[in-house]
């Protein structure tokens, strides 16, 4: 009798840890992205979380928490569990520009975070409201000279809040950075003409630049982008050595298990290599990276360490 009741305790044990196991297996996997629906990063994560979820034989769920450069959901996702329940889409400035960008960051972009592996790498255009006069980064510069404390940029993350201040140092200009919740407000706000400027992804303008609702002055990348041949490098129209990478990658919380960063990333190097996608990404303007955990977390150092001597070194206004 008693070695009757010791089997159905034993039994009903291993079914519990079983359903246990089975749920967490089940759980789905919340993507957090810091900007809104639309947006580079948000593109992005939507278009790989389907082969993800196929790879990890689990669902992915994208869950946007849009904030001025990222912060919400960086730091949502610094403190969640690593239990491999919840991951966000970093770009370049949640991870390597706030860093020095913010003198108080509610998040450390290192010491809290695992890198999963870098999705892909663009320049950005600075995109305007065609009203503003004339083609070139020189008329630009000779505008705000002329109308100090009349043009306003909208700020769509910390790497194209850098990328501008560092421009109007160079340039001996002033701007006022109005921020935003993400690209597409951003977007919006040069084509409604709330704000003059920003520094967005081809992606994010080059529709707008091609229906005449935008104008671009030139690009921060050291060459020209596929999508905008005939805009013009920032460095060719003279300001030599400038150059300045947008990039995204998928991110999980410090102590996430070895083996769960490895499926992760094998999940996002499979999604990318997957033919409908590197096509998408193509068309986007996107060039692919996919790199292994230890690589991605190289460049997030080496950006960080760059980022912070320019933002030091020019004297750009921290927050």
């Amino acid at each position: 009798m008693l070695k009757n009741v010791w089997m159905c305790v034993v039994a009903v044990a291993v079914a519990v840890v079983s359903a246990s196991a089975t749920a967490q297996t089940q759980r789905p996997v919340r993507v957090l992205v810091a900007s809104s629906p639309g947006g580079p990063s948000d593109v992005q994560g939507r278009l790989l979380t389907p082969k993800m979820s196929e790879s990890l034989a689990k669902t992915l769920i994208v869950d946007n928490r849009p904030s001025a450069n990222g912060l919400l959901a960086t730091e949502i996702c610094s403190k969640a569990e690593p239990d491999g329940a919840t991951v966000c889409v970093g770009n370049s400035g949640t991870h390597a520009v706030n860093a020095t960008l913010y003198l108080k960051l509610p998040y450390d972009p290192i010491r809290d975070f695992v890198p999963i592996s870098q999705f892909s790498t663009t320049g950005m255009v600075l995109a305007a409201n065609p009203r503003l006069p004339g083609a070139t980064v020189q008329d630009l510069a000779a505008h705000a000279t002329n109308n100090p404390g009349k043009t306003n940029i909208a700020i769509a993350g910390a790497t194209g809040q850098l990328a501008g201040d560092a421009l109007w140092a160079r340039l001996g200009i002033k701007m006022n950075n109005v921020p935003y919740k993400g690209s597409s407000p951003s977007e919006m706000a040069v084509v409604a003409g709330e704000s003059q400027l920003s520094l967005l992804t081809p992606l994010a303008s080059a529709a707008h630049i091609k229906s005449g609702r935008m104008k671009a002055y030139g690009i921060t990348s050291s060459k020209r982008h596929p999508l905008l041949p005939n805009v013009r490098t920032v460095a060719e129209q003279g300001v030599a050595g400038y150059d300045f990478q947008f990039w995204n990658g998928l991110f999980a919380p410090a102590k996430t298990p070895n083996r769960t960063v490895r499926a992760l990333n094998k999940a996002v190097r499979d999604a990318l290599n997957a033919p409908e996608v590197k096509e998408r990404f193509a068309q986007l303007g996107l060039v692919i990276v996919g790199n292994m955990p230890e690589e991605f977390a190289q460049v997030v150092k080496t950006d960080l360490e760059k980022f912070r001597k320019i933002i030091l070194e020019s004297g750009i206004t921290r927050l």
